[in-house]
């Protein structure tokens, strides 16, 4: 099968709209970032990121088509004149170990988030295949909530637990810990982006509405949401975040695609998981 047709399978296969509007291809971030697709596929890596280790794993493994789910050449787009024009050390050797190795790097951002099939349905392959690896699964309770990526309820545990859990399914080297650590947990929102402003505001009011325990956002700075959580644990409130990072937290859902790629597919191609590896290292 050449790697055009395996990606045309793979975006058939999910719901392909997005809030309601049909993603358009000419607009989408679902783009070949990299390589010749009118080729052979002999084999497929699917990770968050396209990182260089990545790219070398996927030629030890015969795969000639990495799936990521984020970026390749650092900036919105991958756009890359400005590094061609500057002759940016870096891109021109990456740019080579990619050349020498044929490798084809597509972008499924878009189409995974619009839904894979789920029961009579469709939902959001990267959030849903986190609660799948991390175990989860029968804790869903929806992810069509646009202010939620994914909203579970579970038996009572601790943040504490959580983390250790997380960090021991999803590989990670630590968490950032905010808030009452000691809280009991039944409630938790994967929250997305957290940024300043009418984000915050909005996401406290539900937090308060919902009686919601426990956070997992996607970006997380470090004011209005984290004070607002850290005052509300110092008073005793069953209230805190865990904060992996963007990409940590995504990247399961990546591995899930193993799951459902044959289905996609129709056939059998080799495909394996390769972590881009922790975004963070403690020191």
């Amino acid at each position: 099968m050449l790697i055009s047709e395996v990606i045309e399978r793979v975006k058939h296969y999910c719901k392909g709209s997005w809030m309601g509007i049909k993603i358009d291809d000419e607009k989408t971030r679902d783009k070949i970032l990299y390589g010749d697709p009118n080729q052979e596929c002999t084999g497929i890596v699917t990770t968050i990121y396209a990182s260089v280790d990545v790219i070398k794993k996927a030629h030890e493994l015969g795969a000639n088509l990495i799936i990521a789910h984020e970026a390749l050449l650092w900036n919105h787009g991958d756009h890359r004149e400005w590094l061609e024009e500057s002759q940016n050390r870096t891109y021109l050797e990456k740019k080579k170990l990619m050349d020498d190795y044929g490798i084809v790097i597509w972008r499924f951002h878009d189409y995974i988030h619009s839904g894979i099939p789920y029961k009579d349905g469709y939902i959001d392959g990267i959030f849903y295949g986190l609660a799948q690896v991390t175990g989860w699964e029968d804790a869903v309770i929806n992810n069509s909530d646009i202010s939620g990526a994914l909203y579970l309820e579970c038996e009572e545990t601790t943040p504490r637990q959580v983390g250790r859990l997380i960090m021991k399914k999803w590989h990670l080297n630590g968490l950032k810990c905010i808030g009452n650590m000691d809280a009991k947990v039944t409630k938790i929102m994967v929250c997305g982006h957290v940024m300043e402003g009418g984000d915050s505001d909005s996401l406290i009011r539900r937090i308060d509405r919902e009686d919601i325990n426990l956070l997992l956002p996607l970006e997380l700075i470090n004011f209005t949401l984290t004070e607002y959580i850290k005052d509300s644990g110092q008073l005793g409130m069953n209230r805190a975040i865990l904060a992996a990072g963007h990409f940590n937290l995504e990247e399961p859902g990546m591995k899930y695609i193993l799951h459902w790629i044959d289905d996609a597919l129709k056939e059998h191609i080799d495909t394996h998981y390769v972590q881009a590896g922790d975004m963070y290292s403690y020191m």
